[in-house]
C-alpha cells in the first residue's frame, strides 16, 4: 500500500524487518521445544536464541537472489549470523510453510487487533454524536425522495449498530485465522513432533491447526478477507450518506473545512466532501480483495504456491487501507458540521406532504376504509405536489377529508412529536450493551 494511505503501526506489521523477526521467533521457539524434548542439543537451542535480531535486510535479499527461495535465504543468513554450528538444529524437520503460514496468521491476528481498536474508536464517535443529535429532526428519504421525518441521531445510531456487528464479525474472523502449523512436509508430522507445534502456538497465542496439508487451510483466510470487505462496505455506506447530505441542494451536513484548505484549483468557493469520497474509493479497493482470497481456497493436492503472490499483495493492502479508512471515517463523524437550518428548511420543502401517512391513518381510525382514505389523501397530496400549495390547508378545504377530520384532528396529524415518540426505545435497543 502506498504511504499516502498507510498508518505507521499497521504498515510496520507487514514490513520485511517485522516479518523476519517473527520468522526468527518461530524458529527459536521450535528449537526450544525440540531441545526440551531431547531432539536437539540444548546448546544449539541456546545459541539460536542468542542470535541478534538486528537483521541486515540487504544481505538477506542478496542471498535470496541466488537461492531464489526466501525462507532458505533467511535460514542461510541466520547460519551466517550465528557463527556457530547451531544452524544444524535450525528448522529441523520443518518446511517453509510452517514458518511462513504461522507468521502470516500472526500478522493477520495483530492487524485484526489494530482494526478492532479502530472500530472501538469509531463506535465511540458514533455513539457520542448520535446522542448529541438524538432529537435533531431531519427528513428521511426513500429512493432519494422525501419520505417522513427522522432524526440525524437515528442515522448515526443505525451506523453504530452496523459497526457493532462488524466488530463482532472481526473478533470472530481473528479467532478463525489465529492458528499455527508446524507439521512438516504435507502435514503428517513425520519429521517434527506435534508437541513442537503446540509449544510454538502457545508462545504466540495461537491454536494448533487441527489438520493441515502442507499449508494452513485457506478457507480461514477467505472468511477473514470477506469480513474486511463487509466492514469496508459499511464504512462506504455511511460515507455515501454524508456525501449526499453535503450536496448543495441538501447541505444538511458538511465535512470540516480547515483554515487554509482549498476545495478546487479553479473555483475558490468550493467545499467538497473529499474525505467521504476517498472512503468510497478505498472501500472499492478493499472489497476487490475478497475475490482472490476466495480463489486461494482451491490449491492443488497438499499445496501449491498460487496463493502466495496473492497474499503478499492483499494482506498488507487490505488491512492497511481499512485501518486508514476507519480512522478517516472516525474523523469525519467527529468533525462534521451539522446544518440545523437546512434540515429544518428541507423538512418543509414539500409543504407538509411528509405527514401524509398520519392523515391516512387518522381517516382509517375514523372508520374510513383504507382504500378510500388512501385515495382521498393521495388526491390532495398530488395537488400539493403539482401546485406547491400548503398540504394542511388543502386538506382543510377538501370536502371529503374535512367532513371526517376537524381542524384540531388535522393539526394533530402534523405534530412532529408523533415521529419522535419511540426514539428513546430505539436508542435503548442500540446502546443498552
Amino acid at each position: 500500500m502506498i504511504s499516502r494511505y498507510s498508518r505507521p503501526q499497521m504498515a510496520k506489521i507487514w514490513s520485511d524487518s517485522e516479518k523476519y523477526k517473527i520468522w526468527y521467533s518461530i524458529e527459536a521457539a521450535a528449537s526450544e521445544a525440540m531441545a526440551q524434548l531431547g531432539q536437539i542439543p540444548e546448546e544449539d537451542a541456546a545459541a539460536i536464541r542468542r542470535i541478534d535480531t538486528d537483521f541486515d535486510l540487504a544481505r538477506v535479499k542478496e542471498i535470496e537472489r541466488e537461492t531464489k527461495h526466501d525462507v532458505i535465504a533467511f535460514l542461510t543468513y541466520l547460519a551466517e549470523k550465528s557463527g556457530t554450528n547451531s544452524s544444524r538444529s535450525l528448522h529441523r524437520g520443518m518446511t517453509s510453510s510452517d514458518v511462513v503460514d504461522t507468521c502470516f496468521n500472526i500478522q493477520l491476528s495483530r492487524a485484526a487487533d489494530l482494526l478492532l481498536e479502530d472500530l472501538r474508536a469509531l463506535l465511540e464517535a458514533l455513539k457520542e454524536r448520535a446522542f448529541d443529535y438524538k432529537y435533531t429532526v431531519c427528513v428521511g428519504r426513500s429512493h432519494g425522495v422525501h419520505a417522513e421525518p427522522t432524526t440525524f441521531g437515528l442515522k448515526l445510531a443505525q451506523a453504530y449498530a452496523e459497526m457493532a456487528r462488524n466488530q463482532s464479525r472481526l473478533a470472530t474472523a481473528k479467532q478463525e485465522i489465529s492458528t499455527g502449523a508446524i507439521s512438516g512436509a504435507v502435514g503428517t508430522f513425520a519429521t517434527v513432533d506435534p508437541r513442537v507445534e503446540e509449544h510454538v502456538c502457545r508462545k504466540f497465542g495461537l491454536r494448533p491447526e487441527p489438520i493441515s496439508t502442507q499449508v494452513i487451510p485457506r478457507d480461514r483466510h477467505a472468511m477473514f478477507f470477506a469480513v474486511l470487505s463487509i466492514i469496508a462496505a459499511s464504512a462506504e455506506r455511511l460515507a455515501v450518506e454524508f456525501r449526499n447530505l453535503q450536496r448543495t441542494e441538501i447541505l444538511e451536513i458538511e465535512e470540516s473545512f480547515s483554515s487554509g484548505q482549498k476545495g478546487s484549483s479553479a473555483m475558490p468557493h468550493k467545499k467538497n466532501p473529499i474525505l467521504s469520497e476517498n472512503l468510497t474509493g478505498l472501500a472499492r479497493l478493499i472489497r476487490s480483495y475478497s475475490a482472490p482470497a476466495m480463489e486461494n481456497v482451491v490449491l492443488w493436492h497438499e499445496r501449491d504456491i498460487s496463493h502466495s503472490s496473492v497474499e503478499r499483495v492483499i494482506a498488507p493492502d487490505a488491512t492497511i487501507a481499512l485501518d486508514f479508512a476507519l480512522a478517516r471515517l472516525t474523523t469525519v463523524v467527529r468533525q462534521c458540521v451539522v446544518r440545523h437550518d437546512n434540515m429544518k428548511k428541507n423538512l418543509s420543502r414539500l409543504n407538509g406532504l411528509v405527514h401524509s401517512q398520519n392523515v391516512l391513518l387518522s381517516l382509517t381510525d375514523m372508520g374510513i376504509s383504507r382504500e378510500a382514505a388512501y385515495s382521498a389523501v393521495q388526491r390532495v397530496a398530488m395537488t400539493t405536489w403539482n401546485t406547491g400549495l400548503d398540504f394542511k390547508q388543502a386538506l382543510q378545504t377538501d370536502e371529503f377529508v374535512s367532513s371526517v377530520l376537524d381542524i384540531s384532528e388535522l393539526e394533530d396529524c402534523f405534530e412532529i412529536d408523533r415521529h419522535l415518540a419511540h426514539i428513546d426505545q430505539i436508542f435503548e435497543r442500540v446502546f443498552k450493551s
